[in-house]
Parts: structure tokens; sequence; C-alpha cells
């Protein structure tokens, strides 16, 4: 902030309305013209270009709709609120009050005949030409980007519209959205390291959810037989283009289903997706032509992972499994040696980057999946698919484990994996088996990421293009205080 300006700025600021009546928005003006011709409207937004003309004053207004050009002609205005209007700055916010018309060459515009600042812009825009190309201040500044880039601000209207969508298509089905605890005593429900929190009141440390798995479980086994939840969930993990420590997640729980259910299931929200937003399933992403039209190609675990290999893995010794995993690049990090990480290891390196068209892989090795029921006619395979669209993972589904005894046998295997130094590694959870003890009836679960999808759906080639507020490393610049808060303004 410019302390040395030459006039109050302060005092210009205080001077602002509290409120300004709107009754029109640019978009909306623009898209249905034939309705609004000759009426008088009320809008209000920020001025983003601003165009002098002798006795005519052309600025670009622009709100959550789009942009549209207000019109300021001396002889309607007068002297005095003509002269103050040619004052205004790119990124000043003003109200303004007229009737909308095409000016000669064609413009839809608003021929203003009152009009008040709303907000006064101490800082400047960035450069109209070069806009915000920067990506880390994209990210950082996130406000500025929606300001100077309108294909950003309607990215995230569009992928607001995206989330409604989901929960319409799940409504319409029967399933009642839930709401489970963010702070956990236990973490559970997958396979990673969990934020730590200390809550005060209680005094004990607790995680934040790396899942709502166990939680929404404990709806079904209560009766409530559909349950869905989109929440945030934190691990404390990777942080690249696939990736984030804190993203959002829809998870959904049907009880008398399973894996099978859950694969058509997925596969009609994906299409009714795509052409809700797009009008086809025929989409574009990473220069690749994806189609969504069901059914998805399916492949087995194993059988994939064998072709590549020419071997049986499911034959191999732990030795001989982690003898071949390391001939093809995977390192074991500390407590990671074990069947379950070469497993899902060979199928990341082996596998996944082949999978461009969405691709069920079906059938998991029982080490991958303590929270699976095992596969009918084979007990060393679950009933577990991961959904995978160009090389990603976009879901993850099981015909959901409902023995108590087996679940706390597999959790006793994952404290093992714990006590080797495998921090990804499930807790045993007493209270979740005590609720099964109640008796859970068959179900199907199906988790996905939300910004992984509409990265795919949005054709965006970084996670953090499609979280507003991504995790970025901190900064200790001159306006922050040494332990990163904001200093205060003077």
């Amino acid at each position: 902030m410019d302390d040395t300006a030459p006039y109050d700025q302060k005092k210009i600021i205080s001077k602002m309305p509290y409120t300004f009546n709107v009754n029109a928005a640019a978009g909306r003006i623009k898209a249905e013209y034939e309705k609004y011709n000759g009426k008088t409207v009320s809008i209000a937004g920020r001025i983003v270009g601003i165009r002098k003309a002798g006795k005519l004053l052309f600025i670009d207004l622009a709100d959550s709709t789009g942009k549209i050009q207000l019109y300021f002609d001396y002889s309607i205005l007068g002297e005095e609120l003509f002269d103050k209007a040619k004052h205004f700055n790119a990124g000043d916010m003003i109200g303004a009050k007229g009737k909308v018309f095409k000016t000669n060459p064609g413009e839809i515009s608003i021929n203003v005949v009152k009009y008040r600042q709303l907000a006064k812009a101490l800082r400047p825009l960035p450069e109209k030409w070069k806009g915000l190309q920067d990506t880390e201040t994209r990210y950082r500044k996130r406000y500025l980007d929606i300001i100077v880039n309108q294909d950003i601000k309607e990215l995230f209207i569009k992928r607001s519209i995206m989330v409604g969508l989901i929960r319409k298509f799940l409504d319409k089905k029967g399933f009642i959205e839930a709401e489970t605890p963010v702070i956990q005593p236990l973490y559970g429900g997958a396979d990673a390291e969990p934020f730590r929190v200390h809550v005060n009141t209680l005094n004990e440390d607790d995680y934040l959810r790396i899942s709502n798995e166990l939680y929404l479980k404990r709806l079904i086994i209560g009766g409530l037989d559909k349950v869905y939840e989109i929440y945030k969930a934190f691990r404390n993990e990777d942080n690249d283009t696939t990736h984030s420590a804190e993203f959002t997640m829809i998870e959904w729980y049907q009880a008398y289903a399973d894996y099978n259910k859950m694969m058509k299931l997925n596969e009609q929200m994906l299409k009714y997706l795509s052409e809700k937003i797009h009008g086809t399933t025929d989409i574009i992403f990473n220069g690749n032509k994806i189609s969504l039209k069901p059914p998805f190609s399916r492949i087995k675990f194993i059988d994939s992972l064998n072709e590549k290999l020419g071997t049986d893995v499911l034959a191999l010794s732990d030795d001989e499994l982690f003898a071949l995993a390391e001939s093809n690049g995977i390192r074991f990090d500390k407590g990671k040696r074990n069947r379950a990480h070469a497993y899902g290891k060979l199928l990341e390196v082996l596998v996944q980057p082949s999978l461009i068209q969405p691709t069920f892989v079906i059938d998991f090795p029982k080490e991958t999946s303590p929270l699976t029921r095992p596969k009918r006619g084979n007990q060393m395979l679950t009933e577990r698919f991961e959904l995978y669209i160009s090389g990603m993972e976009i879901s993850n589904a099981y015909s959901e484990l409902q023995n108590p005894f087996i679940q706390k046998e597999n959790f006793l295997e994952e404290m093992k994996k714990s006590k080797e130094g495998d921090k990804e590694a499930e807790p045993l959870d007493m209270e979740f088996i005590e609720a099964m003890e109640y008796g859970m009836p068959p179900t199907g679960g199906l988790g996905m990421g939300i910004d992984r999808l509409a990265m795919i759906l949005f054709n965006k080639p970084s996670i953090k293009e499609v979280i507003l507020f991504p995790m970025e490393k901190r900064k200790n610049e001159g306006n922050q205080a040494a332990d990163g808060r904001e200093a205060a303004v003077t």
C-alpha cells in the first residue's frame, strides 16, 4: 500500500456505500439481449478496461457472469459526473444504472445515467496484454487470477456446477448426503500418512481424516442404505501435478450392492457429467480424445502384470517379487518392503501409463486391500477396482469386507507393517470392529477424486489448476512476519 499517495485513500474508501442495488448481470444481458434491449438495468462489478474518446467514455465492467461495456456520454451525465468518471482506474469497482442498447459498431452496452464508486483499487492490476502469467503467482494470488483471467473464473464456476451435478445424480438414485468428522481419533480408510492435530479441550492427539470410509460404513450398519459425502481429505504426502496434501473426494456406499454395481454406477455418473457439461461423452484431455461412453474397458490386475512380466507374480516368493520389482526400477522406502507395495508399484510403472481410455483394473491381490471382501472363487484376490483415465487413478471401489473377524486380522497385519516403519499402514480400529459385530450388510463402496475428475472434464494438466487455493510452500517476504503470518497493514 502506497502511504505517500497525494490524496487521502483512507477517507475515500470510508465513504464507499454499504450496499448497491443490482438487478442484472453482464452475462445474462448479453445472452438475452432481446429481452433486455431498451430496459433500464442496475449492474455492478470491477473495471477491467477504460477507453476515452472526447466526450465519450467506454468502461469494460466485469462481474461473476462476464463482461459488458458501460457507455458514458457527456451530454447525458453532465460535466461533473463525466469528469469524475474519467478518473476511474482499472481495478476500481463501480455500480451503474442505465438503458441497454447497441452502439453503432454493434457492441451490447449500457448507457449510464447514474453510477457510484463501490471500491477503490489501491494496487494496479497486472498489465492488460501480459496478464497474470506466472504460475506460482496465479496460485498464491488466485483472486488476481480470477480478476484478470476470465477463463479461470469460468473454470471454477464450471467446477461448482460439476459438484452440484454429482449431488443431483446421487440424490435422484436415493442416496442421502452425510457429514463425518474431519478430526478423528484414528485415521483409516486408505493407505496414507496422516496429519496430526492436538485437541486442547480434550487434551488428546488426534488426526485429520485421510478418508471418511469407516464412518460412512458405520451409517450403513446403522440402517442408512445409501449414503455419500463430498469432503476434504488430508494426506501428509505428495504435492505434484496429480497429488495435493489437501484435496476433495466423494465417497458413496450402498447396502446390498457389490463392486460390479459400483462399476456401473461409476460409468453412469461420468457419462451423465460429461453430457451435462459438454453435451457429449467425447472429451479432450492431455491431447487425447477420451470417450466416457459406457461400458469402460476392464482388465485384471494380476493378468496385466503377468502379461508385462512373463511370469505369474502371485506364485513368486517375497524375495522373488521384491527382486523383480527392483529390476524394474522400483525402490522400497523404509517400511515399504512388502508385497502390497511391490504389487502397487509394478502396476504403476508397467501398466498404468498405457491406460488412456477409461479402464477398470479389477481384482486386486488381497495384500493390497485390507478393507475389501475376498474375490469369489479366488481367495488370493479381492473384489476391488480402480478406474484409470489418461494413466491417472480416478476412483477406487470395493465389495466391502463385512466379516469382523477377518477385518480384525487384516488390521493386525497392517499394524505389523506400521511397526516395520510403514507410515501409511492402517491402524487397528476396534470401535469400527465393534460396529461390524452388530451386523454389516453386503455393501459396495466407491471413492473418487473430485479434483482429478475436474482435471479431466476441463482438460487441465495440473491438479493445482482446478483447486482454488492450492497448497504452496510459504514465503518469508517483506509483507510477512517471520512465522508466516501476514504483517499488519499500517
